[in-house]
């Protein structure tokens, strides 16, 4: 598959795994997937029955995710953090930021040549899509923000199994499954506390998401326990 190759804002060099579907004359559709998954997450029928309805498709791996670059070894203590922003005390530094992760994406539409788009994330994906609309707006055509959050600090928090399933995947008690996702693909749990962290350092974004003028869909689940419904309802409000 294709790579993006690029400085990005916080002086790395990346490289970005990206593929797409349809006619590149139509309507960019960007999609951007949540915390450390794959692009393949989008499933390719998916994005072809998007691309039959008259949209240019575009997914790829996040920084530190699948085939895209990964910051090996690089220093994390999400620890630290998260609790910080629970103490709302200093926060410590971290390695890149939900804002350097939109910027990514935006290398992306560069690369294609691709001046504006429409923006679909999930989860964390929906957090960095609310960014590039907030940061980016001459290059948004629309947004839509699935199972996503603003960040605000007084939305619920994942409930405890859900926030268990996460550490089990990170810790490596979850052994069949990680192994499926390997075989799959390229899982890659460490970067699991890096991503944290970018969501965490970037904090309540409820100022950032109500400056988006593009027209925005929000989409969230009902029963959803690891970003509850609030979250949904905060975004959309």
């Amino acid at each position: 598959m294709p790579r993006a190759s690029f400085t990005s804002t916080d002086n790395r060099q990346i490289e970005l795994e990206y593929d797409h579907f349809g006619n590149p004359t139509d309507p960019a559709l960007l999609l951007i997937m949540g915390f450390t998954a794959q692009m393949v997450a989008w499933d390719e029928e998916f994005c072809t029955q998007l691309a039959d309805r008259g949209h240019f498709v575009i997914r790829f791996d996040n920084r530190d995710c699948g085939l895209s670059t990964k910051l090996h070894g690089v220093p994390s203590n999400s620890d630290a953090v998260i609790m910080a922003a629970m103490m709302e005390t200093e926060m410590p530094p971290v390695p890149y930021t939900l804002s350097d992760m939109a910027a990514d994406a935006m290398k992306v539409l560069d690369h294609l040549n691709i001046e504006r788009a429409h923006i679909m994330g999930a989860s964390m994906g929906g957090m960095i899509a609310q960014v590039v609309a907030a940061e980016y707006p001459q290059h948004t055509r629309s947004l839509i923000s699935i199972m996503s959050s603003t960040g605000a600090r007084h939305l619920p928090w994942p409930t405890q199994r859900a926030e268990g399933n996460l550490r089990d995947l990170a810790e490596g008690d979850a052994a069949a499954e990680r192994d499926a996702m390997m075989r799959a693909r390229g899982f890659y749990p460490e970067s699991m506390p890096r991503q944290l962290m970018a969501v965490f350092k970037s904090g309540d974004r409820s100022e950032d998401v109500a400056s988006i003028q593009a027209s925005t869909l929000v989409m969230h689940g009902v029963d959803d326990t690891l970003v509850p419904p609030p979250h949904g309802v905060h975004t959309a409000e």
